[in-house]
């Protein structure tokens, strides 16, 4: 790993997204290889994709992602446990409760974001909070809070800060090169340009550092 200054790399992601997660995963394990500071911006999926006018999936695509995840799944040794119905789990009923619920961990205890962020794709709410060491009574008042109004302003911020690079989805990826100069990079397949952008070795899912596995 370089002593030279860390690069920044911004992950802008929805827990509603699989590929967030696989994106998500793989920048948590680079960070003990690669010389990057890493920024986790959670954002509201569904407004980048009305906003952006990304359509959702054809059914030909539909029945790709479903190959395609289980495939990533056993790469990366990410639990990646497809719905019959994702479908309507990625586009219909939404994670508006969830993001803002990440939000508002970020901005009181910022130090929670990955492990709940991890915790909040197995889809297990109650126990993500417990797990992490949280009272009940914190717990408690981490929920309500997503109904705060600075709740819903800062993840309405991230999320207009994600379009105005040009968002359409998610994961989408920033990072500043050793001239500062920002590279919007799209999805979970592009870690090896990724690498090369951050003048770093690609070097596989790197499972030596996996938190989750299968």
């Amino acid at each position: 790993m370089s002593h030279a200054a860390k690069k920044t790399v911004s992950l802008f992601y929805d827990v509603m997204s699989p590929y967030a997660w696989i994106a998500f995963e793989f920048l948590c394990r680079a960070r003990n290889k690669w010389n990057i500071n890493l920024a986790l911006k959670p954002i509201w999926l569904a407004a980048i994709v009305k906003a952006s006018g990304n359509m959702p999936p054809v059914p030909n695509k539909k029945a790709y992602s479903r190959k395609d995840l289980s495939r990533l799944s056993t790469f990366y040794s990410i639990p990646i446990n497809q719905p019959a119905n994702l479908h309507e789990v990625l586009m219909v009923k939404g994670s508006l409760s969830a993001q803002r619920l990440l939000t508002s961990v970020q901005m009181t205890q910022s130090d929670m974001t990955e492990h709940l962020s991890r915790e909040l794709w197995m889809r297990v709410y109650n126990r993500a909070l417990r797990s992490l060491g949280v009272p009940e009574d914190r717990a408690k008042g981490l929920v309500e809070s997503i109904n705060d109004s600075k709740v819903k302003e800062k993840l309405k911020e991230v999320t207009n800060e994600a379009l105005s690079y040009g968002a359409f989805g998610a994961p989408m990826i920033i990072a500043r090169d050793e001239n500062n100069e920002e590279h919007f990079l799209f999805g979970s397949d592009r870690m090896e340009l990724l690498a090369s952008i951050l003048g770093e070795k690609y070097e596989g899912p790197l499972l030596q550092y996996a938190v989750t596995k299968l």
